[in-house]
């Protein structure tokens, strides 16, 4: 899934010499986005984001399997037939072995169980068909440690009711630069405009439950990483809890019931160490931590709206 770059260095000899090789991760790219020169295809775009249609059946346990191979089941001294015909017996297992079997023959729950399972992703966002139209205000600096965007307008002067929504649109893109786009435009307008924000609320939930309701891990973890700076812009602001989490309140029916099915997919590492710990990468903790900045910012009536969709939630707030 990846290539190769190599870095071919003259030496002072004339001799070539590879001095690094670089192995990056290849980019994920949609047929309908054609070239660099092209506009996304969207009229051949016909599956919804999100949708049920194409989902793998978890296998049913009624239906005839061959056994796993063992490696230790081979003829040994002293076992074969003599030359006769009487077959050699079947070999019976103790619940134990049984047990071991059927241990080293399971399968992971996202690959086998239907709710775990990535839906349609179609690339046919609204930030996608406006970046390419050009009739953002915006374009990517490449910078020398990181990329940003550049605001040909400041951003407080901004019509947030129209670009905001096209922005969140976006958070479910996973092709480059649109990704890139979508993500880092949303964090500027939260810093930058967060008394803004809060009318704005009722068009921010459909993109967020489409992006949710696509299950691909990647983007669950971005948005979920945009809900704890969303209900965290306006504390400063309104100088106060803010206002931003109360108004989600209302929206839990919709944001929700994709994170009750994650909420226990962490990494059991035992004693080792996850060095991608700052990455913020790991599903169930991250799931755990928003759901706690939504109860601790929505006011009065948010834990047992929480407790409601997520029944296994407690509490992190001392009344």
């Amino acid at each position: 899934d990846g290539f190769v770059e190599e870095i071919i260095n003259k030496t002072s000899s004339g001799t070539n010499r590879m001095n690094t090789v670089k192995i990056t991760n290849k980019a994920k790219l949609f047929a309908e986005t054609g070239s660099a020169f092209d506009t996304t295809d969207l009229g051949k775009i016909k599956t919804r984001a999100g949708g049920h249609d194409i989902i793998p059946l978890k296998p049913d346990p009624m239906a005839k399997t061959s056994m796993k191979p063992d490696p230790t089941n081979f003829l040994k001294k002293f076992a074969g037939n003599g030359g006769t015909m009487v077959p050699k017996p079947e070999p019976v297992y103790t619940k134990a072995e049984l047990a071991q079997q059927a241990i080293k023959s399971r399968q992971p729950k996202m690959l086998t169980y239907p709710a775990f399972v990535a839906r349609p992703n179609p690339p046919n966002t609204e930030l996608r068909r406006f970046y390419e139209r050009g009739d953002l205000p915006i374009q990517i600096d490449h910078g020398g440690v990181a990329n940003r965007l550049a605001w040909k307008v400041e951003i407080q002067k901004l019509d947030f009711h129209h670009y905001l929504p096209i922005f969140f649109d976006g958070l479910r893109e996973v092709e480059p630069p649109y990704a890139f786009v979508a993500e880092q435009g949303v964090m500027d307008m939260l810093e930058a405009g967060a008394h803004k924000v809060l009318p704005v609320i009722p068009q921010l939930i459909i993109p967020i439950k489409t992006a949710l309701n696509t299950r691909d891990r990647a983007v669950v973890v971005k948005v979920l990483k945009i809900l704890q700076a969303l209900v965290n812009c306006d504390v400063a602001v309104s100088g106060g809890a803010g206002l931003i989490g109360q108004a989600l309140v209302p929206y839990y029916r919709q944001i929700l019931p994709v994170l009750n099915i994650f909420i226990n997919k962490n990494d059991n590492l035992g004693d080792a160490i996850d060095y991608g710990q700052r990455k913020r990468m790991n599903l169930g903790e991250l799931i755990t931590q928003t759901l706690e900045q939504l109860e601790m910012h929505g006011g009065e009536d948010a834990f047992i709206n929480i407790k409601y969709l997520v029944p296994t939630y407690q509490s992190v707030v001392i009344y």
